[in-house]
């Protein structure tokens, strides 16, 4: 394009799919300005002003590709040269079955990358309104804690309610705060994860009675309390507080995330009623974060009720437990299938905004989007990618998933094999996860080789 300010992209955001977006757009031979608005003006959640931050738990979730759609989507992001998988993949910590990785190491490697890519340029301050339709092509990827000055002007646009949901935040521990003589490591049924490492969760047993008494102690704690505009905000299903958990049933949490399956008390003969498990939160090995214990008590009432749990007694927080509202698009209303936004075609959304959930999903978004972007610059038409694939699958389902209800019940969404086309034909249950994955990955080697024989043809590779 003859313009120059419409062949420089911009993306609003620095979490992981504004960066995931701004290095997809750069390796095409697209200059990106990075807007971030930290430190300049902070959120509810994050600390520091580092770019790819982890709000939240440090877990990319499971690495399987053939059994988990997370594990497979990490493989297809690898393939399609995805910047946050490859700082993930750099800074892992063990974590049996799961990718998990040191938040500062991670961020430290995702924000190097970006500030040594000649075609990126970040700047710091906020960007608190949507641009007209006569400015180039822009990408928002703002997360669920965008300012209220873009929420609005995105509201303003858009004629849509926003959706929302409450996201929580779990506890983090000091290793050395915890009682060893109780507690013992070991992962679920012994199984290694990425790093070859068979015991890489700390595990804190319950009997019966002490079960009984954490959730009588659940129950009873002081929690945060919600503003009047807040209160009918209904909680993302995959990330519920300890205590909300707790009230729908005394053995939700027993079947949840304290089920004690996969495990063997070396201490004691008995098997535990219950189990807390907590998973390593950096390199070091110093830190752990309480597996499911995202939470809404108050600080003072963590402290208090987390450090009854066997093996934590004298435990040391590194972090407690918050809750924070986030915001989402009504995506299958709002955006086409290229992730632009109907109202306003030069203005793409990525990430969590969109109505995906978790950070792998996030990324995957605000890698499409970037590719998107930078092929229509460079004057290629986007390439959708396969429903087959988990990408494809994903931007599916924020796209056009919920068409056919009107739209009205559009939720935030992790990647699942529910989402993915049915297989032709007939497959044994244990077998049909498998069969996916391996479509999937055929499919997507397609869609690659596809997408680069396109860039080659208009120069813009």
């Amino acid at each position: 394009m003859s313009d120059e300010s419409s062949a420089r992209a911009r993306v609003i955001g620095g979490g992981l799919a504004g960066c995931e977006a701004a290095w997809q757009i750069a390796r095409r031979g697209i200059p990106v300005t990075l807007h971030e608005m930290r430190p300049e003006r902070g959120t509810e959640a994050h600390v520091s002003d580092r770019l790819a931050e982890l709000v939240c738990s440090n877990s990319f979730r499971s690495d399987n590709v053939e059994s988990n759609a997370v594990g497979l989507l990490h493989e297809e992001m690898r393939r399609a040269d995805s910047l946050i998988l490859q700082s993930a993949d750099t800074h892992q910590v063990p974590a049996g079955g799961a990718l998990a990785v040191d938040r500062e190491g991670f961020a430290g490697a995702v924000q190097a990358a970006l500030e040594q890519e000649p075609l990126v340029d970040i700047r710091r301050g906020e960007v608190d309104g949507l641009p007209g339709a006569d400015t180039g092509p822009v990408l928002v990827a703002t997360g669920p804690l965008t300012s209220p000055g873009l929420s609005q002007s995105i509201l303003a646009l858009t004629g849509e309610e926003a959706l929302a949901f409450f996201d929580a935040i779990a506890p983090v521990i000091h290793k050395d705060s915890i009682d060893f003589d109780i507690a013992w490591m070991q992962s679920r049924y012994d199984k290694e994860g990425p790093s070859g490492d068979a015991a890489a969760y700390v595990n804190c047993p319950l009997d019966r009675a002490q079960y009984e008494s954490l959730m009588d102690a659940l129950l009873a704690a002081e929690k945060s309390e919600l503003k009047d505009w807040e209160k009918d905000t209904p909680y993302f299903e995959g990330c519920l507080p300890i205590e909300v958990m707790a009230e729908r049933g005394r053995e939700t949490l027993r079947f949840g995330p304290l089920k004690p399956v996969g495990l063997t008390n070396p201490h004691r003969p008995e098997k535990p009623y219950a189990v807390v498990q907590l998973r390593q939160d950096n390199a070091l090995g110093t830190l752990y974060n309480m597996v499911g214990f995202q939470t809404k008590m108050k600080h003072g009432e963590q402290k208090r009720v987390l450090s009854a749990i066997p093996g934590l007694e004298n435990a040391r927080f590194a972090r407690l437990g918050g809750i924070h509202r986030n915001t989402f698009l009504n995506s299958p209303r709002v955006l086409d299938p290229l992730l632009r936004l109907k109202a306003r075609p030069n203005i793409r959304f990525a990430g969590q905004i969109t109505g995906v959930e978790g950070y792998v999903e996030s990324a995957a978004i605000g890698l499409l989007a970037g590719r998107f972007m930078a092929a229509e610059i460079g004057g290629v038409t986007p390439l959708l990618p396969p429903p087959e694939t988990a990408l494809g699958a994903l931007l599916a389902h924020i796209t056009g998933g919920h068409l056919a209800g009107g739209a009205v019940s559009f939720q935030p969404m992790n990647v699942n094999f529910g989402l993915f086309p049915p297989l032709p034909g007939k497959y044994k249950k244990r077998e049909r996860k498998p069969a996916m994955a391996h479509r999937a990955i055929d499919r997507l080697a397609d869609w690659l080789a596809e997408g680069s024989s396109e860039a080659e043809k208009s120069g813009a590779a």
